[in-house]
């Protein structure tokens, strides 16, 4: 023998490796996902994304609808190619029963509509910019929807699972990106998961939420493990049954008498069957009367949601008054230069909150400081 390998035998090596590394794609590297984890992963996100659309639906007072999510395996550089626009990474850390982190993308005009629905807009004319105003309405929001998601994934998985507070991030991913804040994304594969997101007539978009591998295997282990110690649910047991009193002498069956069912519960000796009035008493029956329902609004549901954003910081500016000046007059300006505006003197200032018109006021003298005095609030929808 040479030590060299016959044709036949390297065929026969090909053909093993070959069929080693088809198994579902599960054996290159335990990379991929089988069928059957891609299912449980989407069976989760549903679930969890389900619980979290009800609770953004009380934040933003809109229908929201969250379709049924489609899992793929890719890279970043697939993913963004698909979603190459600035958009908003929202990180959540697992501090309990999960190890990993997973990241919730969202679209930046998305976030503007949400977050000025938040803040009691109308949702039609968000901010041009996102701010650090935004940045940390939508984390409030995450924080409330992605609690509840937890809570639905402790049932899932029999154990207490619970989150850090999100931290939310315009990023722009065909630029650049620190790899710290994506280094469980950034090399090798991860698990994409697509969701198709409507917010009343305002927003119809999709939401990603990518996973670990290592995150999705482990999800898929414990949510196996709790379906098979899930608990079957307890039979339904029949009524005892009353039986009466043995007569002293059992009469003697007839020939021609047929066998009767059994039936679940039967009579004492003597007494009417259920829905059978007594012989010889009166029975009074009358019509079921129902109060009319007039659907209220809860007045503690409406102060819980408000305390959602209670904490959220509203930029308030007091305009003196406008002014249009062409760019020739501006390149004009001097010390001294005095610049009439269209307001008259003693005539009310708007008071704005976050670019929108709440109220009118007076200007006052705080000891050495500027001060604005509300004469009126605007109650109109502006």
């Amino acid at each position: 023998m040479d030590g060299m390998l016959s044709q036949e035998e390297i065929n026969a090596l090909l053909g093993d490796m070959g069929a080693g590394s088809s198994d579902g794609g599960s054996a290159s590297g335990g990379s991929n996902l089988s069928s059957d984890e891609k299912d449980a992963i989407g069976e989760i996100s549903n679930i969890c994304m389900g619980t979290a659309a009800t609770t953004l639906y009380s934040l933003v007072n809109q229908k929201v609808v969250i379709t049924t999510p489609v899992v793929e395996v890719t890279t970043w550089e697939n993913m963004t190619k698909e979603y190459a626009r600035p958009c908003v990474f929202i990180n959540i850390n697992y501090k309990e029963g999960i190890d990993g982190n997973n990241v919730l993308i969202l679209k930046e005009e998305d976030v503007k509509v949400i977050t000025d629905l938040m803040m009691g807009g109308d949702g039609l004319n968000p901010s041009p910019e996102l701010t650090d105003l935004h940045i940390s309405a939508i984390c409030e929001a995450m924080n409330q929807m992605m609690g509840s998601s937890a809570t639905s994934l402790s049932s899932m998985l029999n154990c207490k699972v619970d989150i850090s507070p999100p931290e939310a991030e315009l990023i722009d991913m065909a630029g650049n990106i620190d790899p710290a804040k994506i280094s469980n994304f950034i090399n090798g594969e991860f698990v994409n998961v697509t969701f198709r997101m409507t917010i009343g007539e305002l927003v119809d978009s999709t939401i990603m939420q990518l996973y670990p591998i290592d995150l999705a295997k482990e999800l898929y282990k414990k949510f196996s493990s709790g379906e098979e110690q899930a608990p079957e649910p307890p039979k339904q047991q029949a009524p005892p049954q009353q039986t009466a009193p043995a007569p002293s002498a059992a009469p003697q069956p007839t020939p021609q008498a047929a066998p009767q069912p059994v039936m679940m519960e039967q009579p004492m000796m003597g007494q009417p069957m259920m829905g059978q009035p007594m012989m010889g008493q009166d029975v009074n029956v009358q019509n079921v009367q129902f109060k009319a329902f007039n659907p209220m609004p809860n007045p503690v549901l409406q102060q819980e949601n408000i305390d959602l954003i209670m904490d959220v910081p509203l930029d308030v500016s007091v305009v003196l008054g406008r002014t249009k000046k062409t760019i020739k007059e501006i390149l004009e300006f001097a010390p001294g230069t005095i610049i009439e505006l269209n307001r008259l003197a003693g005539e009310p200032i708007d008071v704005i909150v976050n670019q929108k018109l709440v109220a009118k006021g007076e200007v006052v003298v705080i000891e050495e400081s500027f001060g604005i005095r509300i004469t009126d609030i605007i109650k109109e929808k502006m």
